[in-house]
C-alpha cells in the first residue's frame, strides 16, 4: 500500500467561500458564505477508466483504498500497489495500480467502462443485476454495545465534522470505539464516498472492525450496508432511515442495523443482540 502523498489533504479542503446575499425578512446582508466543494474524480485502474464520481476534494488516498476494497477490486490493502493523484483541467484523476489478475477477476477481460459523475456511486462498475446487488459474506460477531455508547457518539459527532459545520451540506461516516469515542471521521458530498474514505482510513490505520461500530449521517441505503459488510463491520447506526433492501441485506449478513439514531431515540431493524439497553435487555 503506497504512502499518502503530501497533497492528500489540506486543512481547508472541502469548502470555499463565495459572496452571497442573505435575506432575513426585509433585511439583506451581503457576506461571504462557506460552500462545499465538489469536483469530478476519474478512477482509473491500470490505465483503464472505471468510473467518475463527484467528490469532496480531500483524502483521495483514503478514498482510493476504501473504494477499491468495498467494491471488491482488492481483497487486502497490500493489493493496492500505487495511487497517483493527478490534477487535470476538468478535475482530478486517481491513477490506481493493482494486480492485473485481480482487476480481470472483478470486471472481466473487457473492463472498459466509464460511468457518469455523481456524488454517490453505489453501482460503480456494475453491468449485471448480480454485480449491482452484491451479497457479502456474513460479518464477524463484533462487540456488544451499550445504547449509552451510541448516545455519546451522537453527541460528539457534530464537533467532528468541520466541513459540515462550515457548510451544512456534506455527509459524514465515523468509526466509533466500544466506549463511544469517535476514532475517525471522513466527510464528503456523497454518502458512499464518505464511507469509502472512512474504510480506507481504517485500513491504513490497521483498525480492527470488530472493536467498534459505524455511525453515518445519511440514510442507510443498501449500498451503505454492502460496503460496511465488505469491511467486516457488524453494527451500523444511521441518523436517517434505512431502505427495505438495506434491512434485507443487513439481516442476511448478520449486521445490526440501527436507523433514526438521534439523541434519546433510535430504531433497531436487525440483529438487536448487539445493542444493550439500561434495563439490561437487548433492543
Amino acid at each position: 500500500m503506497p504512502p499518502a502523498q503530501p497533497e492528500d489533504h489540506r486543512v481547508d479542503a472541502g469548502f470555499v467561500r463565495r459572496d452571497v446575499d442573505r435575506y432575513r425578512g426585509e433585511a439583506r446582508e451581503h457576506l461571504q458564505d462557506a460552500v462545499a466543494e465538489e469536483v469530478p474524480v476519474a478512477v482509473v485502474y491500470n490505465g483503464t477508466p472505471f468510473a467518475v464520481m463527484m467528490l469532496t476534494p480531500a483524502h483521495y488516498q483514503d478514498f482510493a483504498l476504501g473504494f477499491s476494497f468495498s467494491e471488491g477490486l482488492i481483497g487486502k490493502p497490500g493489493d493496492l500497489l500505487d495511487v497517483r493523484v493527478h490534477e487535470r483541467l476538468e478535475g482530478v484523476e486517481l491513477a490506481i495500480q493493482v494486480d492485473e489478475r485481480l482487476l480481470a477477476d472483478r470486471t472481466g477481460e473487457d473492463h472498459q467502462r466509464l460511468l457518469p459523475g455523481r456524488s454517490g456511486c453505489g453501482l460503480c462498475g456494475a453491468r449485471t443485476l448480480e454485480d449491482a446487488v452484491r451479497h457479502p459474506d456474513p460479518v464477524p460477531p463484533g462487540p456488544n454495545i451499550d445504547a449509552r455508547t451510541l448516545e455519546r457518539a451522537l453527541a460528539a459527532l457534530r464537533e467532528a465534522q468541520p466541513i459540515n459545520s462550515a457548510t451544512g451540506s456534506v455527509h459524514a461516516a465515523a468509526w466509533v470505539d466500544a466506549t463511544g469515542g469517535i476514532r475517525l471521521v471522513r466527510e464528503d458530498v456523497g454518502r458512499h464516498n464518505a464511507l469509502d474514505k472512512l474504510i480506507g482510513a481504517m485500513l491504513r490505520a490497521d483498525i480492527d472492525p470488530r472493536t467498534g461500530f459505524l455511525l453515518i449521517t445519511s440514510r442507510a441505503s443498501y449500498e451503505m450496508v454492502t460496503k460496511a459488510a465488505m469491511a467486516n463491520i457488524s453494527l451500523m447506526a444511521a441518523i436517517s432511515a434505512p431502505t427495505a433492501l438495506a434491512i434485507h441485506l443487513a439481516r442476511s449478513t448478520g449486521m445490526t442495523l440501527v436507523g433514526f439514531a438521534r439523541p434519546g431515540n433510535h430504531v433497531v431493524y436487525t440483529h438487536p443482540q448487539r445493542l444493550l439497553h439500561a434495563d439490561g435487555v437487548h433492543a
